[in-house]
């Protein structure tokens, strides 16, 4: 007890004389809470980047584990049948409880334009697909369980396609004539951003719709479906062989299961993107930070050379040195600490501003919480900081005598 009552009175001492040193030290103490700002600033809007760079590669591989499932035979290379596979694949889902999955083909379909007939890539999926693919929306919504009871099937078009058909509102429920034998009507429930070098159009649409329109004996465009399944990573090793043993044994002698993992952590794509941004705004904070310091040790000792008789005084009074040396320390410590709590609070400020969450984030669906390690570290660093300018004139202090305080 005894010690905290001296610590909380140093640290009332020591914030007493810098409000009546505040002149002194408000300068040197800019450079501090500038330096702290943007140490705490780039950690948050890494953050950010980092969030958006991750929901791109898993958009483009699936988010992480995401294990990619086929079968064949090793002597003719054919696939098996689609029924069959499916049914070895839902049970194996099944038994291993793995909650998301989802087929995959790739095709073409003819889809009619107010200006012709033109082709569409088509690429089926499960409803699962939007989950585990990040699949981005600009407008409407991604598929439902429900949409496999559909008579008219539901498709998610690109927005070069729903431009093309004069980009009517979702509300209207407009549809897309697909010619054919037989010819069928979709109906448009969500449309998918389009770069600006996207000029083809594409759409999504559920297997089970796409499976509909197939002739019996046509081959898929693409090949067989593929399926996917995602897992959590740290399991992804063991499940890989159970479940490709699993469909395997399914399907019987003669057939072999592959399993592989394809997100982008598979591929060594854990990494920081802006780490040589973090460095280079590191070093020059650091730097800042250093100059700040300086500038707090030089008031500092100046300070002390105008409070000798005070300390004298105090000396003579019974004050130990280690009391002096500690309290001519807290000074700079809370001085700089206050700077660091204003530069973070300013960090914090800036990172929640919406024209900064857009630019960075591009779309991203889940927003990064803000790092409060960085927090810890910015106020971490003023602390040490403080401590270090504080520690020459300190040892200052200590060699006051009482026969310097009655000299003068």
């Amino acid at each position: 007890m005894r010690l905290v009552t001296g610590f909380v009175g140093a640290v009332v001492e020591a914030w007493t004389e810098l409000r009546i040193h505040r002149t002194r030290v408000l300068l040197s103490l800019v450079g501090v809470g500038i330096a702290i700002a943007a140490l705490t600033l780039v950690a948050a809007l890494g953050g950010m980047v980092q969030q958006s760079q991750t929901e791109t590669f898993e958009r483009q591989s699936g988010r992480p584990a995401l294990l990619s499932i086929n079968a064949y035979n090793p002597t003719t290379g054919d696939a098996p049948d689609a029924a069959t596979m499916r049914q070895a694949f839902a049970a194996a889902m099944e038994r291993y409880g793995i909650d998301y999955s989802s087929r995959v083909s790739y095709g073409q379909w003819r889809i009619q334009l107010p200006d012709g007939v033109t082709d569409a890539s088509v690429t089926a999926v499960d409803a699962d697909y939007g989950t585990m693919h990040r699949v981005q929306l600009a407008q409407g919504r991604w598929f439902t369980d429900r949409d496999e009871l559909r008579l008219a099937p539901a498709v998610i078009v690109n927005e070069y396609l729903w431009n093309r058909i004069g980009a009517p509102a979702l509300a209207s429920h407009p549809t897309l004539e697909l010619p054919g034998d037989p010819g069928t009507t979709a109906v448009i429930v969500g449309v998918t951003p389009s770069p600006v070098y996207d000029e083809w159009p594409s759409l999504y649409v559920l297997e089970t719709a796409y499976e509909a329109r197939q002739a019996p004996g046509d081959q898929q465009l693409y090949g067989p479906p593929n399926y996917e399944a995602w897992v959590p990573p740290e399991l992804a090793d063991q499940l890989t062989g159970l479940v490709q043993a699993d469909i395997g044994g399914s399907l019987g002698e003669g057939w072999e299961a592959s399993v592989s993992r394809q997100d982008y952590l598979a591929w060594g794509g854990d990494y920081d993107p802006l780490l040589p941004l973090k460095l280079m705004v590191g070093g020059v904070a650091g730097l800042i930070l250093l100059l700040g310091a300086l500038g707090l040790l030089t008031i500092s000792l100046v300070t002390v050379r105008y409070r000798i008789r005070e300390i004298g005084i105090r000396r003579s009074f019974g004050a130990t040195g280690g009391r002096v040396f500690f309290a001519v320390m807290m000074e700079s410590v809370v001085a700089t600490f206050v700077a660091g709590g204003v530069g973070v609070l300013a960090a914090v400020l800036l990172s929640r501003l919406d024209v900064v969450r857009e630019y960075l984030l591009q779309g991203a669906q889940d927003t990064p919480p803000f790092p409060w390690e960085a927090v810890a570290i910015g106020l971490g660093s003023a602390t040490v900081v403080g401590a270090l300018a504080g520690l020459l004139p300190a040892l200052v202090a200590v060699r006051v005598k009482v026969i310097d305080a009655i000299r003068l």
